[in-house]
């Protein structure tokens, strides 16, 4: 019991100084990207976000949110969205695959003016890096959620030999280092509990907190969302829903 709960501890203490580590080292460019999230709603453009694998965990964290901005819509790629699909590994296998991210945005709703968050822990598969390649030709905005420390550890999988991190207007940096394992232990071959999406999402929400805070310092209700477990969190959200229904796409 005592080595459980001293690899608990451990990997606790790891995630907290991961999050530590990115609220001071990032904090110029949440302020950015919360900016940028804030500029988009005021102009009358859409929010997306997209993540394959685990990485789509801290995307979906994101969309249909109490407390989040109602506007975040998820970009999802059919078998790359979580791990649902079987065999699991058909996941990973269409992260590889070339031209699928350019398909999925040419039959998206998104446009010019748009803004489209990209998650990719390591940014080096095909389907991140295209995506955010072939967003901005297209005039989205885009903000890569990356660890930017396998841009030098390892190779890209795109045929551009370049990283999710080399195609967006900002980058957030989760600095989680290659391998996404905090712990070790001599009898164990592997390392292990891996803490990107805990960063990742705290990452993201700091950046939705910035923007909803920007929002109301310049006078505009942010369009939040609320419980739909609290009282008239229901209604609130009806009325949230039908004010920004063109720009909301998980409803249809």
């Amino acid at each position: 019991m005592a080595d459980g709960t001293a690899a608990a501890r451990r990997f606790l203490d790891a995630a907290i100084g991961l999050v530590e580590r990115v609220r001071d080292e990032e904090a110029d460019t949440v302020a950015a990207a919360g900016k940028l999230v804030a500029d988009t709603v005021v102009d009358g453009g859409r929010l997306f976000a997209f993540g394959a694998g685990h990485s789509s965990l801290a995307a979906q964290d994101l969309v249909y949110r109490a407390g989040g901005l109602a506007l975040m819509n998820l970009l999802a790629v059919p078998g790359a969205v979580g791990v649902d699909v079987l065999p699991a590994t058909l996941g990973s296998a269409l992260e590889r695959v070339d031209g699928l991210a350019t398909a999925v945005l040419d039959s998206s709703p998104l446009r010019a003016g748009d803004l489209l968050i990209v998650i990719s822990l390591s940014g080096r598969n095909a389907l991140p890096v295209e995506m955010a390649r072939h967003a901005r030709t297209l005039g989205v905005k885009v903000v890569g959620v990356t660890s930017v420390a396998y841009a030098t550890a390892t190779t890209s999988r795109h045929s551009s030999g370049t990283f999710l991190k080399d195609h967006c207007d900002l980058v957030l940096d989760s600095k989680i280092g290659v391998g996404d394992a905090e712990l070790t232990h001599d009898a164990v071959p592997a390392p292990f509990a891996p803490a990107s999406t805990v960063v990742t999402s705290a990452l993201l929400q700091a950046v939705m907190a910035t923007a909803a805070t920007d929002l109301a310092d310049r006078g505009v209700q942010p369009p939040l969302l609320r419980s739909g477990n609290v009282d008239g969190g229901l209604d609130w959200n009806d009325h949230v829903f039908r004010e920004y229904g063109d720009r909301i796409f998980y409803l249809h």
